[in-house]
């Protein structure tokens, strides 16, 4: 019995394969089709039936399984009251982030640290300028700051020349001292020019992919975003509240 139910199985599994395929392929296909550059990172069949799910460009969207209509806004399961779309940014933050090695972060961290966060910065930003004069204030309460850079201007100008804050950004990885350019960089100080190997435009460009759109983004150790600028006491409230019920971004 089972020699010839095998082969019907495997058939329908077959099939069914090859219809997700066609239906990735004209999602993929619709989305790339609605301008130059866009770039679809990921799909993922939706909770929604009959719906796949679309990071692309740094945009959550979620697109009908024959690639005719897209919707774009957050989902949300009204029956259990959650916010799907900013669960799974979440989640997409975090294994990310999970892949950038300390070696490719600027650290300022306790000894023990109660809470981590990533912070997308640009060394040209007012509020992340004003976020890092607090920064022995986040230590103290246990926070450990890891910096990405993520140069507001992007990493070339229009004419194709390195932008200002990419330099310094640059600059500033490339120091003898880090962090005592970064901290002078921070207080408005032109750090010394200097170039190297660094990660500035994988920051940069992993920040697109996860939808940064202005500095400073904060990204909590569970994937959620909290707003821009805050307040180290602001800062541990939010790190204390449960999973998911912080602000979002993307």
């Amino acid at each position: 019995m089972l020699k010839k139910i095998l082969p019907a199985l495997l058939a329908g599994a077959f099939a069914m394969t090859a219809c997700a395929a066609d239906n990735e392929k004209a999602v993929r296909d619709a989305v790339e089709s609605l301008g130059a550059g866009i770039k679809v990172d990921s799909i993922a069949p939706a909770p929604m039936a009959g719906f796949y799910q679309v990071v692309a460009s740094g945009r959550m969207v979620y697109v009908s399984a024959d690639g005719r209509y897209m919707l774009n806004g957050n989902l949300i399961d009204l029956q259990a009251k959650t916010d799907l779309s900013a669960a799974s940014w979440a989640a997409t933050r975090k294994a990310a982030l999970a892949k950038v090695p300390a070696s490719q972060r600027l650290i300022y961290s306790p000894d023990k640290p109660k809470h981590t966060v990533t912070v997308f910065t640009d060394v040209d930003c007012g509020f992340c300028r004003q976020l890092h004069a607090h920064i022995d204030e986040f230590i103290k309460q246990g926070i450990a700051v890891e910096y990405v850079f993520w140069p507001r201007e992007g990493i070339k100008t229009t004419a194709g020349n390195d932008t200002p804050s990419y330099t310094k950004a640059v600059s500033v990885w490339c120091s003898a001292d880090r962090k005592n350019a970064f901290n002078e960089a921070m207080k408005g100080a032109t750090p010394k020019a200097a170039t190297c190997t660094n990660p500035v435009k994988d920051d940069f460009e992993l920040g697109e992919r996860l939808g940064v759109n202005g500095t400073p983004t904060i990204v909590t150790e569970n994937g959620d975003v909290v707003g821009g600028y805050v307040t180290p006491a602001q800062l541990l409230q939010a790190l204390q509240a449960p999973a998911g019920t912080v602000g979002h971004g993307g």
